[in-house]
């Protein structure tokens, strides 16, 4: 896709680009939710991907077109940058160009075009992806090719913060930033300390979108956070991270039942994590298919955040998988994809059982990809 991506810029702005970048998507094993609460998460960078290719400009203006959104366009000068009502879509960028700016860099203008072949709304992270896309693009072009890839996806949370309007954790855009090809990667989203835990070779991951796409600002994201910042307060914890499963259960008196419910998820998601990474670490697919079920059920029933559509097709790929790995939705809720743990072996069995067993609501096939842990974000290719 690289060439392609060079000569679509080209055709769009006349002349070739100073740099590509390339940022992953990513699809979660396990841990939602866990991230804004200080919690464990063990996500894997997927191939699917955002390019961003970019030339510097010598007019203090940002333009930016995204091939993927048909072409759209939009552009934007370097000082006093806001958020955009008109182009939403570029808030992406935008937030990284203020955001980096902030940070010290000195950012050229810039003519910015947007790739690639990850489905939107599916809970993949598109948007984390473009941000470290865009951001190691911009960086690239004011000299700081090396930019701090911790750094970076902090600075891509704080652009959803500011100019996306969803008040996300730092696990997308880690991952992002940071994944090693062949590993999944547990992360604590209080240290971002982060290990690369090895993939067996044999072990295959399958994700399926439901064909609800989700919209986190619009499917109460930040009400779930606002839910969870309520019940740790009550507990007088810093987040709930640090909350026992003795304590939830000793001093829930006076908490909002809902409220008591949503940290019920996170205190035994964040259990559920580290036994996972363990049971990847070992092989173990009986029991990461176990953790996994346990899991969908408790964003289900407690954190609420699965959808009919999604319950039905978790249902579905988990007993086409039995007792040789597990299912789970994946991603912030309200839609998008669920995902598989499987022995290689197994994939062709398991895609046809879920192609005969489910359609989408919109009664099409459901999108089915499997993949292999990738790389984080990197350059392709620089001029500057």
């Amino acid at each position: 896709m690289r060439e392609a991506v060079r000569q679509r810029f080209a055709a769009v702005f006349g002349r070739a680009p100073d740099v590509i970048t390339r940022a992953p998507g990513r699809v979660n094993l396990i841990g939602e939710h866990t991230d804004y609460n200080d919690g464990f998460v063990l996500p894997v960078a997927i191939g699917r991907h955002t390019f961003v290719a970019a030339a510097r400009r010598d007019d203090g203006l940002i333009r930016v077109h995204a091939d993927d959104l048909g072409g759209l366009e939009t552009e934007f000068g370097l000082s006093a940058i806001r958020p955009s009502s008109e182009a939403p879509w570029s808030n992406y960028v935008r937030g990284m160009a203020a955001l980096l700016q902030a940070e010290g860099l000195d950012l050229p203008g810039a003519d910015l075009f947007i790739m690639g072949d990850m489905p939107q709304g599916a809970g993949l992270s598109s948007s984390a992806a473009l941000e470290n896309a865009a951001g190691l693009a911009l960086a690239a072009l004011a000299g700081v090719p090396d930019f701090d890839r911790t750094r970076l996806a902090q600075i891509g949370q704080q652009t959803e913060h500011d100019f996306a309007g969803c008040k996300c954790g730092i696990m997308d855009q880690l991952v992002s930033a940071r994944a090693k090809a062949g590993a999944a990667l547990l992360i604590d989203c209080r240290s971002l300390a982060v290990r690369a835990i090895s993939m067996p070779q044999d072990m295959a991951i399958m994700i399926v979108h439901s064909g609800v796409s989700r919209g986190l600002v619009d499917g109460h994201y930040n009400a779930r956070r606002q839910q969870c910042e309520a019940a740790a307060k009550h507990f007088g914890v810093v987040a709930l991270r640090d909350l026992s499963a003795d304590q939830l259960e000793a001093d829930r008196a006076g908490l909002d039942p809902v409220a008591w419910r949503r940290a019920r998820h996170i205190v035994s998601e964040n259990a559920r994590v580290l036994a996972a990474a363990q049971a990847l670490e070992a092989n173990d697919l009986q029991a990461l298919g176990l953790l996994m079920c346990a899991s969908h059920a408790s964003m289900r029933d407690d954190f609420q955040i699965t959808v009919p559509a999604v319950d039905q097709l978790t249902e579905l790929l988990a007993q086409a998988i039995g007792g040789q790995g597990g299912a789970r939705m994946t991603g912030g809720g309200f839609g998008g994809a669920v995902v598989g743990l499987m022995p290689v072996a197994e994939v062709e069995r398991v895609r046809a059982a879920v192609l005969a067993g489910y359609q989408t609501p919109d009664g099409l096939q459901p999108e089915i990809m499997v993949e292999r842990p990738a790389a984080g974000v990197l350059i392709l290719d620089a001029c500057v």
